[in-house]
């Protein structure tokens, strides 16, 4: 959609819709804004005495500015280790919908958690050439009364999604990164690379971070922009790859972006950029050296062409695949077993670490 554009969803109760919200696109910023119209629509409905009245009553929208100010990082990453850890087993995870469009792809995450009784469902458009890099990827959540299947809350989920991203990676490097990692090696200079920039150093303590990014000059200004109290500064994809302890691809690249040679030995590796069986970050050597870890098996067996390339080269079998986050985190299977041992986590993104962020702005 052009600026200033707004989409009016409509949500049905009783069998009749009504306009509950309009997004409006600014720019690369989306807003809910409450429509006049919903007042009147309400009191017509209420006299009927079919409205579930409390739906309106109680439904809270927020602003991608109030996510930014209420999702706390710090929280974000104890809540997803604990989801992982207690939760995951009692939810319903489905395989993610892909809807092909002629922008882009559609995506549809939804989740339950039985033990707590919580439904939520996350809706995802990631454009081929969007007019703004920052834009390529929009995203609403929405949580619901399991009940009635009535919203309860309803946010933009650009930032949350970035968040929960990182989050999701600095769990899994506070266990399989070693605990003398020093340099921090990022591929990317978009939203989520600003995310792990911001996340990862609050499991280990980073001394530096390396930036390798499309285009030197982007590179160069997302260090400007980005510098601060750890020491940054912008490289080529070789040294990133052979200088760093931990390196996180947060690319659209759909080739591998190093030679998997130069890791050195303990290296610890997160890759959250692709998310279709024919694109990968890295190439079949960087998988075939690591001990694999991911997100969730089903997803990543059946998108992450990272793990799902090498697999069809013959050069690894699910078997090279150590565990999933939620074993990990258990202690049920081994994390990273030596010193020297490169480890790999593949992430495609799992709709639970999206319903524990929502519920954290309730």
């Amino acid at each position: 959609m052009s600026e200033n554009q707004q989409l009016h969803l409509t949500i049905e109760f009783a069998a009749v819709p009504f306009v509950v919200f309009a997004i409006h696109w600014r720019a690369s910023r989306v807003s809910y804004t409450a429509l006049p119209k919903i007042e009147a629509v309400d009191q017509d409905f209420k006299a009927e005495g079919t409205l579930p009245y409390d739906v309106i009553r109680t439904m809270r929208m927020l602003t991608e500015e109030d996510v930014r100010q209420k999702l706390d990082p710090v929280r974000l990453i104890a809540a997803l280790e604990s989801a992982f850890r207690d939760r995951y087993p009692s939810t319903e995870i489905p395989l993610r919908t892909h809807i092909n469009l002629d922008s882009g792809i559609f995506l549809l995450m939804p989740c339950y958690d039985r033990a707590r009784d919580a439904l939520g469902m996350k809706l995802v458009t990631v454009q081929e050439t969007p007019a703004h890099p920052e834009e390529r990827i929009q995203a609403t959540y929405i949580l619901f009364d399991s009940q009635t299947a009535s919203p309860k809350l309803i946010v933009p989920a650009n930032y949350l999604t970035d968040l929960r991203t990182a989050a999701t990676s600095a769990v899994a490097t506070k266990f399989l990164a070693r605990e003398t990692a020093a340099t921090l090696g990022i591929f990317g200079t978009g939203r989520q690379a600003r995310a792990h920039l911001r996340v990862l150093p609050l499991v280990r303590n980073f001394q530096r971070v390396l930036v390798c990014g499309r285009t030197r000059a982007g590179t160069e200004s997302f260090v400007k922009e980005l510098s601060g109290d750890i020491a940054i500064a912008p490289a080529n994809a070789a040294t990133v790859a052979a200088e760093s302890d931990v390196i996180c691809t947060c690319t659209t690249s759909s080739v591998p972006l190093f030679d998997g040679n130069l890791i050195r030995s303990g290296t610890h590796l997160n890759l959250v950029g692709s998310f279709q069986p024919h694109t990968r970050e890295v190439d079949t050597i960087t998988v075939q050296r690591s001990r694999i870890f991911v997100d969730t098996f089903d997803a990543c067996l059946a998108e992450a062409g990272d793990l799902l390339i090498p697999m069809k080269e013959g050069a690894i079998t699910r078997d090279h695949i150590a565990a999933d986050l939620h074993e990990l985190v258990t202690n049920k299977k081994l994390g990273r077993s030596f010193a020297d041992q490169i480890t790999l986590f593949k992430s495609v993104g799992c709709a639970l670490e999206d319903l524990v962020a929502a519920e954290l702005l309730l």
